[in-house]
């Protein structure tokens, strides 16, 4: 076996990638990467999956008194509209926490799509089976029983909206490296389980308000049900898939082969522990304890979760500049790259620095920022023993790809300002005009005195007349 192939097979054992091939045309690339046909297949896979919710929600339900009719087009266009601000709010928040080695995007597509569709659609399935088979009724609807959604729901909601994190982790755990990528990838997964939960939810209602004369103001009883679900107890399924999301990477970023296994599993179980008891209150309690239940327990957990994310980011700040720091000892990278690096409001105005430089400069900015964060989470890995003498190879193409980037890229932005186009002509300098005669000598003496030639003029001073050439 040759060395080339020894160094390949290290690399993937430890999941380390490959470097491409940058020399081949890009539409060759997009075409041969994987990643391109796992978007295609998957989006595919969510399409089918809303068309067999909606086909199955739209239809009606016999039962034993009649029909039970199914859900309108119209009402889940209404609901689509209450539910997106939800979803909005829920993603700028967990891309945004996922700062420092943020992922690609087709990652967070992947793992939104998969709890708005394929989690959802096997959430309704699965649920609705388990329920029949508790002999639970519900007038059509067998998951509404009080303990299908205190014992069934919370293991297999969390189960699917988790099942994309560890197909994830199995495909590129070299780029999972910190808890805040868990808390991102399983808080978007959350978001889009909720988002088209609300849409079912919010339907239903619609429809009930709309066929049902006690209800009162159908419309008021829609938008109090928006406000509960979108507003007040939105941060539910975020919640509690985050403790999946971090017993994973928790589990990727150790050598102890107990912790890898028992991290996840402890983590998924506390998701559904707090999915369970936030089901059984919001079934079981009513009137002042329902309030004390929310404000004593519910935004307590909520506030020590971003708090801890908020700590999470300073902790990743030390990490990084601990780490580059290792390679400036080394005389690696320059004294200014861990500030540089680690430093959150440094980065952005580098990058903001470099966005009114042009496009290749703001690239260049960007792949170095890239560069170093992931060079200093590589020194990590090493450091905890998770990769072994394979990342030497990695390190040392990445310490070349910050070098070549370099002298294009914005690598220290103290002192820089914005190069912001003028849009206001300079207003022409008017000088006063010329007054001779000038100063006389170089001394400036004013006025000039009478003899004397202006300075810089071709006068010839006098000379001896007798002054010539040596003769002779």
């Amino acid at each position: 076996m040759s060395t080339d192939t020894i160094a390949r097979h290290s690399r993937l054992l430890n999941g380390i990638p490959s470097q491409p091939d940058l020399s081949a045309p890009l539409p060759k690339r997009i075409l041969t990467n994987p990643w391109t046909w796992i978007g295609v297949v998957f989006t595919l896979i969510y399409a089918a999956c809303l068309w067999s919710q909606y086909a199955l929600l739209t239809a009606d339900v016999p039962v034993r008194d009649g029909v039970v009719p199914g859900i309108n087009h119209s009402a889940i266009r209404d609901s689509f509209w209450f539910a997106l601000p939800t979803l909005v709010f829920w993603i700028v928040v967990f891309i945004a926490a996922d700062r420092f080695r943020p992922q690609r995007w087709l990652l967070w597509y992947l793992t939104l799509g998969w709890g708005a569709a394929v989690a959802t659609f096997l959430s309704l399935h699965i649920n609705t089976w388990a329920s029949e088979q508790l002999s639970i009724g519900g007038d059509g609807d067998p998951t509404t029983g009080a303990r299908a959604a205190i014992y069934i729901a919370p293991f297999v909601e969390e189960a699917a909206k988790a099942t994309v994190l560890f197909w994830i982790a199995l495909l590129v755990r070299y780029q999972l490296v910190t808890k805040l990528n868990g808390v991102a990838l399983a808080g978007l997964s959350a978001a889009g389980f909720a988002f088209t939960e609300n849409i079912i939810y919010y339907a239903r209602a619609i429809m009930y308000a709309s066929s049902t004369i006690n209800t009162g103001d159908a419309e008021q009883a829609v938008r109090e049900l928006v406000w509960l679900r979108g507003f007040w107890t939105a941060f539910g399924h975020p919640l509690f898939t985050m403790m999946t999301g971090l017993g994973l990477l928790v589990a990727l970023r150790t050598h102890s082969k107990v912790v890898r296994v028992v991290a996840p599993l402890i983590g998924y179980l506390l998701a559904a522990l707090l999915h369970m008891i936030f089901n059984s209150q919001a079934t079981f309690a009513g009137g002042t304890m329902r309030y004390v239940i929310y404000f004593a327990v519910a935004l307590p957990l909520v506030a020590s979760a971003v708090i801890y994310v908020v700590r999470q980011l300073f902790k990743e700040s030390r990490k990084i500049r601990a780490r580059l720091t290792d390679y400036v000892r080394m005389g690696w990278l320059n004294p200014v790259d861990p500030e540089t690096t680690s430093r959150v409001r440094r980065r952005a105005w580098a990058l903001m620095v470099a966005a009114t430089r042009g496009w290749a400069v703001l690239r260049a900015t960007l792949s170095l920022q890239r560069t170093l964060t992931e060079l200093a989470y590589l020194r990590d890995a090493e450091v905890k023993g998770v990769i072994d003498e394979a990342g030497t190879a990695r390190a040392t193409e990445l310490l070349y790809q910050a070098r070549t980037l370099r002298g294009l890229a914005i690598d220290d932005p103290q002192g820089q300002r914005l190069s912001l186009p003028k849009f206001r002509k300079p207003k022409p300098v008017e000088y006063p005009p010329p007054d001779y005669p000038g100063p006389a000598g170089l001394g400036g003496n004013w006025p000039a005195g009478p003899g004397s030639a202006p300075l810089g003029s071709q006068v010839y001073s006098r000379v001896d007349p007798k002054w010539g050439p040596p003769t002779g």
